[in-house]
C-alpha cells in the first residue's frame, strides 16, 4: 500500500502549543486588484471604495482600498499552515479588528500569539485560541483576529 506524505509538520499538535508563544509566519501575500475586486463583488459588498478608482481618487485615501474581509482572510490563510493544519474544526473567529487600510500592491505578513489552551472533553483533541496579527510591508498593523480551533492531540493522531 502506498504511504501518504504528511500534510504538515509534526510540531503543531495541541501538545506543541504553549500559551504566550509567538509565531512569525514565513510567507507574505501581495494584495492584487484581482482578489480584492473579485471577492468584494462575489460577496455583494457594494461599497465603491473597493472597486471605483475614480470616486476613490477624490477621497483622502486617493485610491481603491482592499475590502477588510479580504485582508483578514489573508492573515488567516498565512497563519493556517503553522496553527490549524492539524485542526479537526474551526470553532470561531472573534475580536476582528481592521486598523489600517490596505491598498493594491501592499504585502501582508502575519504573526500569531497563542492565547489559551483548554480541554475539549475528548481524548483526541483540545481547543487552542490564537490571536493572529496582520502587518503590511511598512510594519504597520493592518488587522487582528482571534481564532478558536479544535486541534488534534499528538498522543492520539501522530503516526496514523
Amino acid at each position: 500500500m502506498m504511504q501518504l506524505a504528511s500534510l504538515t509538520s509534526d510540531d503543531n499538535y495541541f501538545e506543541d502549543f504553549e500559551v504566550g508563544a509567538k509565531i512569525r509566519h514565513a510567507r507574505g501575500k501581495t494584495v492584487t486588484p484581482l482578489e480584492n475586486v473579485y471577492i468584494t463583488n462575489m460577496v455583494m459588498n457594494t461599497a465603491h471604495g473597493h472597486f471605483n478608482e475614480d470616486a476613490m481618487s477624490k477621497t483622502p485615501f486617493g485610491q481603491i482600498i482592499s475590502y477588510g474581509g479580504v485582508n483578514f482572510s489573508i492573515v488567516l490563510g498565512l497563519s493556517s499552515q503553522d496553527c490549524v493544519e492539524n485542526a479537526l474544526a474551526e470553532l470561531g473567529l472573534d475580536n476582528i479588528r481592521l486598523s489600517k487600510p490596505v491598498v493594491h500592491g501592499d504585502t501582508i505578513y502575519a504573526f500569531t500569539e497563542v492565547l489559551s489552551k483548554e480541554d475539549a472533553g475528548q481524548d483526541d483533541a483540545g481547543i487552542v485560541t490564537f490571536r493572529h496579527y496582520g502587518f503590511n510591508q511598512r510594519d504597520e498593523q493592518i488587522a487582528q483576529v482571534d481564532r478558536r480551533a479544535l486541534i488534534k492531540r499528538k498522543s492520539h493522531w501522530a503516526r496514523r
